[in-house]
Parts: C-alpha cells; sequence; structure tokens
C-alpha cells in the first residue's frame, strides 16, 4: 500500500522505498551496501604468537643453554642426547699428525680409540645449564677426561711408525733349583710413542677448539708393563709360601712339600702385564693321593716316671693321638685356590683317637740292716743287690730323701790324704747324692758287699750302680730304714 514503509526481508540486499514528495520523481530501487563481518586478526595473530611462545618454552626445557661448551666442542641449544652426539663424533673426527719421525703421518681420534663419556658430561650440561635458566647461559666451559685405547692406539701407530717402536721385556719370576728359591728377571725398557703426552695434546687442542693438532712421532722411552718391584713382590711372596707350605693338622706341618715340587705346582702368568700365580691342581693331586700312607697312624700310650707325690719326673714315652685322614675329593682344588691366593696352608679334615696314659712310680729302698738297695715300681721290687753302706760313726744316715743332683763321674776325698776326709777316690763312677754329701754310686776299688765300708754313701757294683743311675730320675724318693 502507498504511502507505508515496509520492512525489507531480513534475506534480501534491497532497502525499504519512501513516496515522493509532490513534485518528485519516483525513486529507483537501489542495492544496499552489506553490512560488513567483522574481522578477529588480533585474535588469530595472539594465538599464533602464543603457540610459538608456548614451544619455545616447552623446548627451552630440552635443550642445554646457549654457550655452553664441552671439552671445547659447542653443545649450546642441543638435548642432552644430541650434544653427546656431537662431541663424541668430534673427537672420533679429530685429525692428530705425527711429525718428526720420517714422513708426516695422519691419524683419527678413531683410529686411536679416543673416548670420553660424552652422555655424562651432556647430561650434566643440561642439568647445570638448562637453556629455560637464562642466569646459566653462557656458563664456564665442561671439561671431560679423554681416553685412548693403548691397545688400538699402539697398533695404529706401531703401523705408521715402525721405527718409533721396540718391545719393553718384562720383570720375570722364576724358581731357581741351586737356591730352592724363586729369582727375578729385571725388566728391559722399550720404546714407542707416549699416549700419556698425546692424550694430554688432544685433550688441550679440543678444549682451544680446536679439530687437529700437530704432535710428536718421536720414539719415547716405554716403560715395560712389568716392573721389577712387581717381579720382587711376587717372588717375595712366592719365597715366603715355599717356608710354609703343606698339608696341616692342627697347627703341624704334618705334610711338608719340598720348595722344588712347589715348583712344580706354580706358574707366574704374565696376564696383561700383570703377574699372577696360577696353581696346576693335577699336579697337586699326585701328591693328595699319597697322603693317607702320611698322615694315618695308630694311637701311642704315654708312659712317664713319677715319684711318690706324682710329679712327672721323666717322660719316657710321648702320647701320640691316632688319626685317620677324611674327606680330599676337593683337597687339590681347595688347596690350588689357596695357593693362587698367597696361601700355603691347607687343612687336614681327620678323626682322631686319644693315647692313654700310663704311669711309673719309682722309688728307692735302702736296707742298712741287710745292706741291700732295691728299684720299686708302682710298688713291685724290679731288682735288688747288695751294698756297702756308710760304716762306723760314718753310718749312712735313716730318713726319707730324694735324688738331688747326679753325674756320671766324680772324684770323691781330698787329694792331700793329711786334710780331711783322710781319703781320695778318683773317678767315681755313677754318683747320685740323696742327703747332704751322701750318695748312691758304683764301686771299683772293692767287692766287699753286704758289709758296711763307706764313709756315709752306699756303694754298689759298677754295673748295678749304672743302671740305676739310668733308671733314676732326679726327683725319685729315697727311704734309708734297718
Amino acid at each position: 500500500m502507498a504511502g507505508l514503509i515496509e520492512a525489507p526481508d531480513a534475506n534480501t540486499a534491497q532497502t525499504a522505498v519512501i513516496p515522493p514528495s509532490a513534485g518528485e520523481t519516483a525513486p529507483q530501487w537501489a542495492p544496499r551496501e552489506p553490512t560488513p563481518k567483522k574481522r578477529h586478526v588480533g585474535l588469530w595473530v595472539g594465538v599464533a604468537v602464543g603457540v610459538l611462545a608456548l614451544g619455545a618454552a616447552a623446548a627451552s626445557t630440552i635443550l642445554i643453554a646457549p654457550g655452553t661448551s664441552i671439552a671445547g666442542v659447542p653443545v649450546g641449544g642441543l638435548t642432552p642426547g644430541a650434544a653427546a652426539d656431537v662431541v663424541t663424533a668430534h673427537l672420533a673426527n679429530t685429525e692428530i699428525t705425527l711429525a718428526g719421525a720420517g714422513a708426516d703421518q695422519v691419524v683419527t681420534g678413531a683410529d686411536l680409540g679416543a673416548t670420553i663419556d660424552a652422555r655424562a658430561l651432556a647430561d650434566e650440561a643440561f642439568a647445570s645449564h638448562p637453556m629455560w635458566n637464562v642466569t646459566s647461559w653462557m656458563p664456564e666451559p665442561i671439561a671431560g677426561t679423554i681416553t685412548l685405547d693403548p691397545d688400538l692406539a699402539h697398533d695404529s701407530l706401531r703401523e705408521l711408525l715402525p721405527a718409533s717402536y721396540e718391545d719393553a721385556i718384562d720383570a720375570g719370576v722364576a724358581f731357581d733349583a741351586t737356591s730352592a728359591s724363586y729369582l727375578t728377571t729385571p725388566a728391559v725398557a722399550g720404546t714407542g710413542v707416549d699416549l700419556d703426552g698425546l692424550t694430554s695434546a688432544i685433550t688441550a687442542a679440543l678444549a682451544d677448539g680446536e679439530d687437529s693438532l700437530t704432535y710428536s712421532g718421536d720414539p719415547a722411552e716405554a716403560p715395560a708393563p712389568v716392573g721389577d718391584d712387581e717381579a720382587a713382590a711376587v717372588a717375595e711372596k712366592l719365597n715366603t709360601m715355599l717356608a710354609t707350605i703343606g698339608f696341616y693338622v692342627g697347627a703341624e706341618r704334618t705334610v711338608p712339600i719340598d720348595p722344588a715340587v712347589a715348583a712344580t705346582w706354580l706358574e707366574v702368568v704374565n696376564q696383561d702385564g700383570e703377574l699372577s700365580i696360577v696353581a696346576d691342581e693335577t699336579a697337586i693331586q699326585a701328591t693328595v693321593d699319597a697322603l693317607p700312607a702320611a698322615v694315618n697312624r695308630a694311637a701311642m700310650d704315654a708312659e712317664s716316671i713319677t715319684n711318690a707325690g706324682g710329679d712327672v719326673l721323666r717322660e719316657l714315652t710321648a702320647g701320640v693321638t691316632g688319626r685317620t685322614l677324611g674327606d680330599t675329593s676337593t683337597l687339590a682344588s681347595d688347596f690350588a685356590e689357596k695357593l693362587e691366593a698367597g696361601d700355603a696352608v691347607q687343612p687336614l679334615e681327620v678323626s682322631e683317637v686319644p693315647f692313654a696314659s700310663t704311669t711309673l712310680a719309682r722309688e728307692i729302698d735302702i736296707n742298712l740292716a741287710t745292706q741291700t738297695v732295691s728299684a720299686i715300681e708302682n710298688s713291685v721290687v724290679v731288682d735288688s743287690w747288695l751294698v756297702s753302706s756308710g760304716a762306723g760313726e760314718n753310718a749312712t744316715n735313716t730318713g726319707s730323701f730324694q735324688i738331688g743332683w747326679k753325674t756320671s763321674s766324680q772324684d770323691m776325698g781330698n787329694p792331700d790324704l793329711t786334710e780331711a776326709p783322710n781319703y781320695f777316690q778318683p773317678d767315681v763312677p755313677w754318683v747320685m747324692y740323696f742327703n747332704g754329701d751322701e750318695a748312691l754310686h758304683g764301686v771299683y776299688w772293692h767287692s766287699n758287699w753286704g758289709t758296711p765300708m763307706s764313709h756315709g754313701c752306699v756303694g754298689m757294683p759298677i754295673d748295678a750302680a749304672q743302671w740305676l743311675y739310668n733308671w733314676t730320675p732326679e726327683g725319685v724318693n729315697v727311704y734309708v730304714h734297718y
């Protein structure tokens, strides 16, 4: 309807029609400008920047700080794993020019078996200098210990510089039959490239950021791996073992081993420049097989002489415990293990049988009434014979005594017969004193047995006096009576 304002359709691009005033021309339909859409540029830029910021922050938690170096190799901005790889590769590819030994020769760190604990150092670098901690940026360089594989390095260098190498001779240890002991042979130094110096030179070059260096290939003295001191120590150990080597029952070295035999059991072996003792179990077994004959024995009873009080005066027979060797199945291997450790004492397992003890209570009975001497053992008269005791005012004293000092021969009396005791008898045999100057002894100057004739001593035939002398230890009781 004319004159009304129509609301535009929400989906149309046209505007409403306004009726013209009088004298005006009717308007034409015209397209309406579309409503501009809102653009969120700032939001998307912010999101992108945020994403980048988040990525950088995350990366900073796994990377090593800028300016960090390990053994002279820059590792800033790397993960510990990547840093370890870079350091390892740098060391392996480092070139060493060997000068001075003829034409220059070039080797790499890999040729020398150069290694460094790169992963541990990289982990240390990250732990101490993570990228997220800006205060840890540009730290002091981290030093690393470089090592060379001696065998690989010398093999490589010997091939390139044969004139610089002469093998050293190790000190040795060998058994000498004449002295029955172990003696040493001296070490002789050789020549070769100084690996310690070369290692230091590589370390210094890397620390300065270099990937190559020059080092002298001229021969340097190379001590023998086994020196004189080491050989002397091994010889001393072996000789100490020879002094005690054997099979023992308790503290007794029941079966000693002769040094020459022990030398067939033992060998000194040079293992990678170190001397060690190796024992031959098979050789030891031959001795083990013969042990029963040397160890097994029957018990032997003890026998001793006592006086009336039970005091032991003389041991006639020492008691010996019987024994039987036990299990020997692992004895050779056990002893071999001990010997290699420097122990030469091998205990034996035995079962023992105790011995019995017998005592012989001895005494001497002198009967002045019958002029007899009786040897009594365990209350039984062993022997008896006639004697001549002291006569008159020099009669032998009665009482209970003990044998004191003994001598197989003695002069009695005084050579000056004008002096007391006014008699002299040289070389009186088998004398046993029991009471002051009264003694039992042999008589060679008369045979009037059964009649008192002496100055107080008890004389008897020489053979009887000798038997009694040997039968009687000091301390035996002597009973003199009528």
